[in-house]
């Protein structure tokens, strides 16, 4: 009887052929119930930064209004909203990866602090930076700090776990009767923000600067 080249194809390389597709198939039909810890550990540290921002934020602003030279309005007003913005940036990144949304707005976010951090490293080598952006601490280990958070939320983020967490999606959640929250308040979360921005910014702009002597008037000698 006549055996056809399909046929031997189809009997020599069948079981390796539905070994491979066996293995992806339990691979993929393996459902992650709990979140990775990739993802998590990735999410947590989001969250901590944004947290940090936040306290070194609150921490700065009173020095950068009474010290006797301040900045331009307009240019603390852009730092502040720029410094909200990226509280918000890393904080919904990491919730968002948590959630098995997505985790683009994480790697976003990393990859543009890695940039602003390998920027602001080569403008160290030309002229020295303040103690605000280094705390106090020598310019390379302020620099190697710097650059491990991005690096570590990219490396946790890229992980095959998480990954696989984002592919599987949210998980389904029973929804209560009514209007989606999100949708319902996200013209009053946005007004919020903005008046909390404007706010900051008022204050910003309309504090006075208070004098600072160069010494107290109790230390002034006075020689007739």
């Amino acid at each position: 009887m006549a055996i056809s080249v399909l046929d031997v194809r189809g009997t020599v390389a069948g079981p390796s052929v539905r070994t491979e597709r066996s293995v992806d198939d339990v691979a993929a039909g393996t459902e992650l119930r709990r979140v990775p810890a990739p993802a998590l550990f990735a999410g947590l540290l989001s969250v901590l930064q944004a947290v940090g921002l936040l306290a070194t934020g609150l921490t700065q602003i009173d020095g950068v209004l009474s010290s006797a030279v301040r900045p331009a309005g307009l240019l603390v007003v852009g730092a502040l909203l720029a410094l909200a913005g990226w509280i918000v940036l890393a904080a919904g990144g990491g919730a968002a990866l948590v959630d098995g949304t997505t985790r683009r707005l994480l790697v976003a976010t990393s990859a543009v602090e890695l940039f602003v951090v390998a920027l602001v490293g080569v403008i160290a080598v030309v002229q020295p930076l303040p103690e605000v952006l280094t705390y106090g601490l020598p310019v390379p280990v302020a620099f190697a700090g710097a650059i491990a958070l991005p690096v570590a939320k990219l490396l946790l983020a890229d992980a095959p776990s998480a990954r696989r967490w984002v592919t599987q999606g949210r998980r389904l959640r029973t929804r209560r009767p009514g209007p989606d929250p999100t949708r319902a308040y996200r013209g009053l979360c946005a007004a919020t923000l903005g008046v909390i921005a404007l706010g900051l910014g008022a204050l910003t702009v309309l504090t006075p600067v208070q004098p600072h002597p160069e010494s107290p008037a109790s230390s002034v000698v006075y020689h007739p």
